[in-house]
């Protein structure tokens, strides 16, 4: 268990932590949810011991093992395999000792080994690189063969194979590409030790966590459920926390009233200084203040060009000598919205710049709209901002020729208002920058938007503005993002990117995570598996069949329930029987209905029982079925008169109709029955 009491930080003379405080049971797997910038990470170096806090303000057991990803990437010359396996530093050290040992030392190392499953060891660390996007060549090969962000995943591979007791992750899905995203919240659904993720990839937070850490303006809270629960809690409390503090400022301006009027009054003097202890001692309610989030604004085309936007043919792209994707036949409307699927290395990149007009085809034909302007905004693309320059400087570098007022209101469009316009990009927060280079790329309107990883340095609200903004966005869409809530918000079609080629995904995000989850033969999986398209035909077939169908269940469901009412009847009359005051009472009476009941005389000649109402193959089924065989089934409601009414003969066999009563004898006189 983890607490965290009294905890306290500053920067300067910021306060990052104030008197925080929390206790994360053992076991629970918790997301830690704040803005950029509010102390998650400092929060994380705390636990850790990297930072010079009070050491009773964190609590842990005595032997934790906390494992948190290194921020140096491995880069020697191990093996990916190698350098995951040498993360279990007590089963290297076994390992190396069982060597040398022998007699009764080298028998507990062998059952120690046994105990942490040392030998299953290598198979683990192989399927945990294989999740996150390594396959059997490429874990064979040298940490100095990948570059930076390849060597990220192969350090979060050795933490996740070291399974420590206190599990420490930083955003880890920055390094991933979608499918090592969904992999990765399959392994922390099921991990089986303490957890604290920071992410703001909301479906990390709603898939995979089982309790909430909010870290707002230096006070921590815990909640529990996923981060949708959490934010119906949060959004609940703020409205109640509101609506104390009006109650309380009613109160306490009532208060000061009473005060005011009459504390130089000697008779009122004693209840004047009652109440200004009392006002005294109320604790003012601080109502919870929502961050204001910067809207993002992503100008649409001001003229629509006509359909397809981009058309290829028979496409072949590449560098050179090498060719990337081949078979490209699609097209683009101008209002289409495409997430592009597939691992890291397929081609996405090379896609996009194709599509964008920055590579040309090696082999077939593009063809593009002579007027199409195209925007494209890429992660690596941050380092092209002037470190020097503010945010209005580089607008003004797109606006050369307006007044100083436009250039500034343009800057305040892309969410840089007068606090924040002449802010040096250096000084800028990694999303700030993301905002502005976004900005910046969709400037001037363009008729295609490319987005390559946009949500990386956006916390959560960001990323709902984003979405927000290019669901307002008139023009075409092409997406590369890892976060599965912000493709599913946006795009309504799919491209897989993998095996050389760039092809339509038949389903959605669901039957993607399956295809992704299913492993190795999941391309012959889903060959047998029906297309989503199939799908759609397979549903719309089913609405037709019940819609056929309804008509016979109705009928079906209303003989159902006469049976059970005659069902119920019959009940009665077998209870009344064996009531020996029925023959005490009136013997007649109760000697027809027996005759009646053993001959099942209930129903009048020309109204046809409830077995001929059945289709012959229904009456096969339920002929001898309990209480519902047909000679049990022919008793009508009328067996529920307690006489022995003869009406019937009297206006004549074969009525089938409802009527009065006419027989003197009968209690029922002048009531309708059968």
């Amino acid at each position: 268990m983890l607490r965290v009491n009294d905890l306290t930080y500053r920067i300067g003379d910021r306060l990052i932590l104030d008197s925080a405080s929390f206790t994360i049971p053992e076991g629970a797997r918790v997301g830690l949810v704040g803005r950029n910038g509010a102390g998650k990470t400092t929060l994380f170096k705390a636990i850790l011991g990297d930072l010079p806090v009070d050491a009773k303000s964190v609590s842990l057991p005595k032997g934790m093992r906390i494992g948190a990803v290194a921020q140096e990437a491995p880069a020697g010359p191990e093996t990916l395999h190698a350098v995951v396996l040498a993360a279990d530093t007590e089963r290297a050290r076994l390992m190396a000792e069982a060597e040398h040992a022998d007699g009764l030392r080298r028998a507990e190392i062998e059952t120690r080994l046994v105990d942490i499953g040392a030998h299953s060891a290598p198979a683990r660390a192989a399927a945990i690189l294989h999740g996150l996007g390594f396959d059997a060549a490429a874990q064979s090969r040298p940490c100095s063969d990948f570059s930076g962000g390849w060597r990220m995943r192969v350090a979060l591979a050795a933490v996740l194979f070291s399974e420590p007791d206190l599990l420490l992750l930083d955003e880890p899905t920055n390094y991933l590409d979608i499918e090592g995203t969904l992999w990765l919240y399959d392994y922390l659904e099921r991990y089986p030790r303490t957890a604290v993720i920071i992410s703001h990839d909301r479906d990390l937070l709603d898939t995979s966590v089982d309790h909430i850490l909010h870290l707002d303006r230096g006070k921590l809270t815990i909640y529990r459920g996923g981060y949708t629960s959490f934010a119906k809690q949060l959004s609940e409390k703020r409205v109640l926390q509101a609506k104390a503090k009006v109650k309380q400022d009613a109160e306490r301006a009532h208060l000061q009233s009473f005060i005011d009027r009459f504390k130089a009054k000697a008779t009122k003097a004693r209840q004047a200084q009652s109440r200004m202890k009392r006002l005294a001692k109320m604790e003012p309610i601080a109502a919870l203040l929502e961050d204001d989030v910067p809207v993002i604004h992503l100008p649409s085309p001001e003229k629509p060009l006509s359909p397809p936007i981009v058309a290829m043919e028979r496409v072949k792209a590449g560098y050179g000598d090498r060719i990337v994707l081949t078979g490209l036949d699609l097209s683009l409307a101008p209002d289409d919205r495409v997430a592009l699927l597939g691992a890291n290395g397929n081609g996405k990149s090379t896609f996009c710049k194709l599509i964008g007009g920055r590579l040309g085809p090696v082999a077939g034909e593009v063809k593009r709209s002579s007027k199409m302007e195209v925007a494209y905004f890429a992660q690596h693309q941050l380092d092209e901002l002037r470190p020097a320059e503010s945010a209005y400087a580089h607008v003004r570098t797109l606006m050369p020729d307006v007044p100083e007022a436009r250039a500034r209101a343009a800057t305040a469009r892309l969410g840089f208002g007068a606090n924040k316009a002449d802010t040096p990009v250096e000084k800028l927060s990694g999303g700030e920058k993301a905002r502005l280079l976004m900005g910046l790329a969709a400037f001037h309107g363009p008729h295609l938007l490319i987005l390559d990883e946009p949500t990386n340095h956006l916390d959560i609200e960001s990323r709902q503005a984003l979405v927000e903004a290019i669901n307002d966005y008139e023009g075409a869409v092409i997406l590369v993002s890892h976060d599965r809530f912000l493709v599913e918000a946006c795009a309504d079609r799919l491209w897989l990117v993998a095996d050389g080629t760039v092809k339509t995904f038949d389903g959605d995000m669901d039957d993607y995570r399956r295809f992704v989850l299913s492993g190795p033969d999941r391309e012959a999986e889903r060959d047998t598996e029906p297309s989503g398209g199939q799908k759609a035909e397979a549903r719309r077939a089913g609405v037709e069949r019940r819609a056929a169908l309804a008509p016979l269940r109705k009928r079906l469901e209303a003989i159902e329930a006469r049976m059970a009412k005659l069902t119920a009847a019959i009940q009665k009359i077998d209870a009344a029987l064996e009531d020996g005051s029925a023959f005490r009472e009136n013997a007649a009476k109760a000697g027809e209905i027996a005759k009646m009941r053993l001959t099942s005389r209930f129903l009048p000649s020309r109204r046809p029982s409830v077995s001929q109402t059945l289709s012959p193959c229904t009456r096969s089924r339920v002929a001898s079925t309990g209480p519902y065989s047909i000679p049990s089934m022919v008793t009508p409601l009328a067996s529920l008169s307690s006489c022995a009414c003869r009406c019937r003969r009297a206006r004549g066999r074969g009525s089938g109709a409802a009527s009065r009563c006419r027989d003197a004898r009968s209690p029922l006189r002048g009531r309708r029955h059968w």
